[in-house]
């Protein structure tokens, strides 16, 4: 299998959880659980393909996802104080998935012509969209947007494939750098607690 494929297959699940861990906080039901999972996962790969024409969206042409998210929804449900154990792990898993859906977006979008600032765009889009409509249908302000540096570490992420690809240098050590990169960002600021400036603005 495919190693970027093998890592896409992981963030989607761990991105179940998350969806799910979510839902449980919020006290939603099962049918409402597994919604969340689900556009947690699948959210941000649906809208890309949908903005790149991309249709049927991927998800619907390999049942493997759709599999994947089923099992995170239960994993979470039945072994719920376990995963909350594991949130080291997790965040982990979940770093590599937006690192993954990064790049998956960024290719993608140049495969098909797009210019490069709205392909990075696209990369965005794959990594955080799911989360942003898992904290709105929740009724919470997205993570994104308040606290960690989410966004910006998929974006430089992006550019540092881009770089290292117009060098000419392997494809697999292009994505490994970019996953590596996200990996390092994320690390750094929540050990280190680092967000980015409020804007505020003054009378």
């Amino acid at each position: 299998m495919d190693l970027l494929l093998l890592f896409d297959y992981i963030g989607t699940f761990v991105f179940a959880i998350s969806g799910t861990l979510t839902a449980a906080n919020k006290r939603l039901d099962f049918f409402g659980a597994t919604m969340i999972g689900f556009v947690t996962a699948v959210g941000g790969g649906s809208l890309r393909d949908m903005m790149l024409g991309d249709l049927p969206v991927s998800w619907m042409r390999d049942l493997n996802y759709f599999w994947l998210i089923i099992a995170g929804v239960l994993v979470t449900i039945v072994f719920g104080k376990v995963v909350m154990k594991l949130k080291k792990t997790l965040f982990l898993f979940d770093t590599i998935g937006i690192a993954v859906f990064t790049i998956l977006g960024l290719k993608k979008a140049l495969l098909m012509g797009i210019n490069i600032p709205m392909a990075v765009m696209m990369g965005l889009a794959s990594a955080v969209v799911g989360g942003v409509i898992r904290d709105t249908l929740c009724n919470e302000l997205p993570l994104i947007f308040h606290r960690e540096v989410y966004a910006t570490a998929c974006i430089v992420g992006a550019l540092v494939y881009l770089l290292l690809n117009y060098l000419g240098l392997n494809e697999h050590i292009c994505e490994l750098a970019t996953v590596i990169t996200i990996i390092a960002i994320r690390i750094v600021v929540v050990r280190f607690d680092i967000a980015l400036p409020k804007v505020e603005l003054k009378e």
